[in-house]
């Protein structure tokens, strides 16, 4: 007698994700949204977290009876983790990888467009205003990228490319990083700020990155630096962003992520001097989602291969471990 097809549960938003056809022939797949989720997990052996915005798994995590292993479609998992499922045997994977390239032409575009000052130049523009100015050359400017992931190599690799000095901070630090060279700990952070002319977050959400750029931080900073965070809000404390900002402690920050999403139509930061504001975009590029069913499926079937799954997070860091 064959054995009984797997039990997928999926949390989805308003979309459910493409490209799933090869699972449902494999396994019983169960659909649900945040406020089904309770309803589809017992008995449910894989959960594919397809709203990666949403908390609903801490809520159901008691239905949960036979889960084995938690695939996320992002590359974050801070909104994922929680004590009960931290301590659980529950394998968690993500989606590192998907965003990588995205994100990297990101950071190199908004570098581009601070040191050639494009922000005035579409102003001045829309104010039919002809008034000449002298721009930066990024060749001779200093890049520290804090984070040392998947992301934050591949921004490495390209603004390197494009004739920037790149440092990188992590965690711990190491002098024989295959891409990098040297690496410094987070802890030397503050030495390294004051010789930085962009700074830039992609670092996890962790207890120890919460917070860390603080009004400490911007003062170490240059007064001409850019900020520029593509990690996750809360690495920053959003006030003393806009008291650095209003003050002119540092150049300017270009963010793609913030405390809450959407940016309250009040919040200060909209007005701030020198802020560039994205609405979490960084990543997602045309066909990003049919990129993240691609991977959950890959990993699908070598999880019913009995092989080693992709992008393994370590629950407790918060992240895929460096390979």
């Amino acid at each position: 007698m064959a054995a009984p097809a797997p039990v997928l549960a999926v949390l989805h938003g308003e979309r459910r994700p493409p490209g799933l056809a090869a699972v449902e022939r494999l396994a019983d797949v169960r659909y649900a949204d945040a406020s089904g989720l309770t309803g589809v997990l017992p008995g449910a052996d894989a959960l594919l977290v397809w709203d990666f915005l949403s908390t609903a798994v801490r809520d159901a995590w008691p239905a949960a009876d036979r889960l084995r292993w938690i695939h996320v479609a992002s590359a974050g998992v801070d909104r994922l983790l929680f004590p009960g499922l931290i301590r659980s045997p529950v394998v968690v994977t993500n989606s590192a990888g998907v965003f990588d390239r995205s994100i990297a032409e990101y950071v190199l575009g908004l570098v581009l467009a601070i040191a050639k000052d494009l922000p005035t130049t579409l102003d001045l523009q829309r104010q039919q205003i002809w008034q000449h100015r002298e721009t930066q050359r990024i060749d001779a400017q200093q890049v520290l990228i804090v984070g040392t992931g998947s992301i934050g190599r591949t921004i490495a690799a390209l603004l390197c490319g494009a004739g920037l000095s790149v440092v990188g901070v992590a965690r711990s630090a190491r002098t024989d990083d295959r891409d990098l060279g040297v690496v410094h700990a987070v802890d030397e952070l503050g030495d390294l700020l004051p010789d930085a002319d962009y700074v830039v977050v992609v670092t996890p959400l962790t207890d120890a990155t919460r917070g860390l750029f603080d009004a400490r931080a911007f003062h170490r900073m240059k007064p001409s630096a850019w900020l520029i965070n593509v990690g996750r809000g809360a690495v920053v404390v959003q006030d003393d962003l806009v008291d650095a900002l209003a003050a002119g402690r540092i150049g300017g920050a270009a963010l793609d992520v913030f405390h809450d999403e959407p940016l309250p139509p009040d919040h200060p930061l909209w007005a701030a001097p020198n802020a560039i504001i994205s609405p979490h975009m960084s990543g997602d590029f045309v066909g990003w989602l049919d990129a993240l069913a691609e991977l959950f499926v890959d990993n699908f079937l070598r999880w019913g291969a009995g092989e080693p799954l992709r992008n393994q997070v370590d629950k407790t860091a918060g992240y895929v471990a460096r390979q």
